[in-house]
């Protein structure tokens, strides 16, 4: 069996992000959570990559910086494709799309939370190959593994030679050495060593798997397709792709799918279930479902929920768009305030956006965002946004809304201080560079410049997602370790390097 096949890249793409950053460059998110990882695979259809390549584009905002593809024909093999930018601008042609045909096909889209930022190479775009003894094998994934430094030494010292700096490589390093007798209990064999948080999609020449992390830290989902099956991170890309959601894949699961149907088993110790929370705040789509749970109302709900926590007297409630957007719906049914688009996001700047000139740079939030001047001018004005992580685009916003004449400005946060950094799939500034870990919500409030600022409450959070009676300190129900530090698996390669855990103190 030969090895996938990779189509020569078109002419415009980089070789690397270094060789073009400003392509990569945002300005707006500056001051947000980077969204991790999108996965996607498709068993049982006739050119299958086509779906992968439409579910992809679904999860666009789960990671923009790259995007792979696998797929395997009986006659052909396995194929691949990977291209750094929008899955759009990659996966639309017939050039690149009929090198991978076949009726199996994984996917990956991709931002890095692992490896050398800014040096990002090809070789470390997913989804991952490997040839085995028993044959080949694709492999993509979302979420961390936090124990991957400690893998890898242990796999090169015994002889493995990396391809690529991503910890998701560690994953098949441990497939290889694996005793056991097929590449499904291969699997099984290398996650059990595999600490952290991990939602993966894998292939063989006849088989679609799914796993999840025995906590359930990220999501993965199975939907009906025709007389096949997805796997996806999100309903919304089953939406795409016109296929029926079946159900969540369990936290600790596996599912095994050929075209004789869905086997699924429990391989891992059973633990209390910790789903990032996260996700229900940014994250996920709000047209996707969690936990059974409209992401859209759920935002909603949060809204409500800061509206009671944290009234004020004002005119109009203003989303941060667009990830504020059903937060501040809430916030405006529960206050009787009126809802209004003070702020206007242009639809057409996206990441690609090259940025020429130093004058054009300092714009910044501008580029991205305008503010509705006749709405704005002589209101007192509440903006809700989902979370302050820096706190710099925060400041240009508020800057943007005093300039087109506001008397006051309130920022209401839709989660509550994010005062951690994430080690399950999300790229966090380090600690001190967390506006709450080094200021209380006063200081936060002066440094931003604003008449008031108030998060939710961790509290109020877990209401909103259906705790009624918030947060269980003792048995929280979900992971919210950038706002607890409460971390349910330890980052052992983080604390390695010197990262200091929560003390009792604190």
């Amino acid at each position: 069996m030969s090895s996938p096949k990779t189509p020569a890249a078109p002419a415009q793409a980089p070789c690397s992000l270094a060789d073009a950053p400003e392509f990569y460059a945002h300005p707006f998110d500056d001051d947000k959570l980077k969204e991790e990882c999108g996965i996607f695979g498709v068993i049982g259809l006739k050119d299958a990559a086509n779906f992968v390549a439409l579910g992809l584009h679904a999860l666009q905002h789960r990671g923009q910086e790259a995007g792979g593809i696998v797929a395997h024909d009986p006659e052909q093999g396995f194929n691949n494709a990977r291209r750094f930018g929008y899955v759009r601008d990659n996966f639309t042609s017939h050039k690149v799309m009929e090198t991978l045909p076949g009726p199996l096909a994984i996917g990956h889209v991709r931002y890095s939370t692992a490896g050398s930022k800014g040096q990002t190479s090809i070789r470390d775009v997913q989804p991952f190959f490997g040839e085995f003894s028993m044959g080949g094998a694709a492999i993509a994934h979302n979420g961390n593994i936090t124990n991957a430094d400690a893998l890898r030494r242990e796999l090169t010292d015994r002889g493995s030679i990396f391809q690529s700096s991503s910890d998701s490589e560690c994953i098949l390093h441990l497939m290889a050495r694996s005793l056991q007798r097929n590449i499904p209990e291969r699997m099984e064999d290398a996650l059990r060593r595999v600490e952290g948080a991990f939602s993966v999609v894998a292939m063989t020449r006849t088989k679609l798997i799914g796993v999840r992390d025995p906590l359930g830290v990220r999501p993965l989902v199975l939907g009906k397709l025709g007389d096949g099956y997805a796997l996806s991170s999100e309903t919304c890309a089953l939406d795409i792709v016109g296929a029926e959601f079946v159900r969540e894949i369990e936290p600790g699961e596996m599912v095994v799918i050929t075209d004789k149907g869905v086997d699924s088993s429990s391989p891992f110790r059973k633990r209390k279930s910790r789903f990032c929370i996260f996700e229900h705040v940014y994250f996920s789509r709000p047209d996707s479902i969690l936990g059974g749970r409209s992401v859209y109302e759920t935002r909603e709900a949060i809204g409500r929920e800061l509206a009671k926590e944290s009234p004020v007297e004002a005119d109009l409630v203003c989303p941060v768009p667009d990830s504020g957007t059903p937060a501040a719906i809430g916030y405006s049914l529960q206050s009787g305030i009126p809802y209004a688009m003070g702020i206007i996001r242009n639809q057409y700047m996206g990441r690609t956006f090259i940025e020429p000139t130093e004058q054009i740079r300092n714009m910044g939030v501008r580029l991205k965002l305008n503010v509705n001047r006749a709405l704005i001018k002589d209101k007192r004005v509440i903006l809700v946004d989902d979370s302050v992580v820096r706190g710099t685009t925060s400041r240009k916003i508020k800057e943007m809304i005093l300039d087109a004449g506001a008397k006051e400005v309130h920022f209401r946060i839709a989660s509550p201080p994010t005062a951690w950094p994430c080690f399950y799939g999300v790229d966090t500034p380090q600690r001190e560079k967390l506006l709450a870990a080094t200021m209380s919500e006063d200081e936060m409030r002066d440094h931003l410049q604003v008449d008031s600022l108030k998060f939710i409450s961790l509290d109020g959070l877990y209401r909103a997602v259906g705790e009624t009676n918030g947060r269980d300190p003792k048995s929280p129900q979900y992971c919210d370790a950038c706002f607890s530090g409460e971390y349910p698996v330890e980052p052992a390669d983080m604390i390695q390097k010197g990262f200091q855990m929560k003390t009792a103190a604190e």
